[in-house]
């Protein structure tokens, strides 16, 4: 029998419960967890690096994603509440809350320390400073984090299966409660390829976004000692 003949299936791929569906399920864990860490972590980064105040709960929240076990946090969230997609997807979202948190307080605080100085010279309010010098030259450390994040919930989702059902990890579990080797392999084989194409997407949006932001910060930089 060959390994992939479940993943080449396509009578797998259709139907509820079918692959692809299951896929459908899984990438939207990812995108919504992440989406909705990054709406609570970037604007809480940004603060703490511009104001050089909070560094704890950047250090905390880091240590804290280390030591939770992901699986008994999904456990315990699906035994409080109910399983379905809200509980899923608010652990996932905690769990990338730290790598987003990290990179865009480190990113902002490690700006360019004569181009923020320039900046003040020019009489720029501190919201100035942060959209027009500290977050352009922050973007690449913050899409580093993004890609942190979402490799870490593709993974985590993977999981999910075992607490609420759903998700790719859900070929995991059936393979190996049928002895499907083939099945388990294409459960494996999709994640991976999930996690690779948005790593990949994520890299080339930030890259994109780097080749935007970067010439207006340049230019603003360089201006600033003639004016000042």
């Amino acid at each position: 029998m060959s390994y992939l003949s479940y993943l080449l299936d396509a009578s797998k791929w259709g139907g509820a419960g079918g692959t692809g569906q299951l896929l459908l399920q899984h990438l939207a864990y990812t995108v919504v967890a992440v989406l909705i860490g990054a709406v609570i972590a970037i604007p809480l980064g940004i603060l703490i690096g511009h104001t050089g105040r909070g560094g704890f709960l950047v250090i905390g929240l880091s240590n804290a994603a280390r030591a939770i076990p992901s699986i008994g946090l999904l456990v315990l969230v699906v035994l409080a509440t109910s399983t379905g997609f809200g509980p899923t997807v608010l652990v996932l979202a905690v769990l990338a809350l730290p790598a987003i948190l990290t990179a865009t307080s480190a990113g902002v605080a490690g700006a360019d320390p004569d181009a923020v100085y320039a900046a003040r010279a020019l009489g720029m309010t501190g919201g100035q400073i942060v959209s027009k010098v500290e977050w352009p030259l922050a973007v690449p450390l913050v899409i580093s984090g993004l890609r942190s994040a979402t490799l870490q919930v593709v993974a985590t989702a993977t999981v999910a299966a075992f607490a609420a059902g759903g998700g790719l990890g859900q070929l995991l579990i059936s393979g190996q409660r049928s002895r499907d080797y083939s099945q388990m392999l294409a459960g494996a084989v999709l994640i991976a390829g999930l996690a690779i194409l948005l790593d990949l997407l994520i890299g080339l949006i930030g890259l994109l976004a780097s080749r935007r932001v970067r010439p207006a910060a340049k230019t603003r930089r360089s201006a600033a000692p003639a004016s000042a």
